[in-house]
């Protein structure tokens, strides 16, 4: 814009529209006096951006978690040793309708909720579990039909992905007899609040049966880790 132009006053047009706009931001932004229509608007694009945001959020995570998580890095490691291959664009995080943290899919990989997951951590748990079933899908071929194979699977996962770990010292105080324990409850609860959703499963107490019918075998394998991760 030339010296001339930024010195000449505002057309009546531009002034117009420049004073439509600023109201229009200040109706957006106190809610008042917005139509229906414009309400709806206004939320629609907030939503997307805010879905936008969350699934960034949660891509930076993911990144961060597959070259420097311990657990996940491992788990990828030990899939492709069993003649798996964890293709990277099979990790999808989306907007999940349904609130959960993820899921895993034989045929269309991990899931990760974006707007369930709020910190990294959260996701690094979510995605060495979902890969613990990936591991068993590659490893076991895991019938997920079956709703024992389903229980055994999701038992493995919560006990070896961290995400029923008890700080250190909530060990230290309780005693190892205790912490054991609240592991293998935690383990339990978990298995069973998965278990539930399976379409043999009739109920919340016949997901606690099933848990508890195949908890010894499938909580004592700890492939491919050596012992349970803590």
């Amino acid at each position: 814009m030339s010296k001339e132009e930024a010195s000449k006053p505002l057309s009546a047009s531009d002034a117009s529209q420049g004073f439509n706009w600023w109201i229009r931001t200040l109706k957006y932004k106190t809610g008042i006096s917005l139509t229906d229509q414009e309400k709806l608007a206004y939320e629609q694009e907030n939503k997307v951006k805010t879905e936008l945001d969350q699934c960034a959020k949660c891509n930076e995570y993911k990144n961060f978690m597959l070259q420097y998580s311990p657990t996940v890095t491992f788990m990828i490691d030990q899939i492709n040793q069993v003649g798996g291959y964890v293709d990277p664009d099979k990790l999808k995080c989306e907007i999940c309708t349904i609130p959960r943290y993820g899921g895993y899919n034989p045929g269309m990989g991990v899931q990760l909720c974006a707007n369930y997951i709020d910190n990294k951590w959260v996701l690094n748990d979510t995605l060495s579990h979902e890969l613990v079933h990936w591991y068993d899908n590659t490893r076991f071929k895991v019938d997920w039909g079956d709703i024992r194979h389903h229980a055994c699977s999701e038992i493995r996962a919560a006990s070896l992905s961290g995400e029923c770990a008890l700080v250190t010292e909530f060990k230290r105080r309780l005693g190892f007899l205790r912490y054991a324990k609240g592991h293998q409850e935690c383990v339990k609860r978990k298995a069973s609040l998965s278990v539930i959703n399976h379409p043999a499963c009739k109920d919340k107490e016949h997901a606690d049966e099933v848990v508890e019918e195949v908890f010894r075998s499938c909580f004592n394998d700890t492939r491919p880790f050596e012992t349970i991760y803590r």
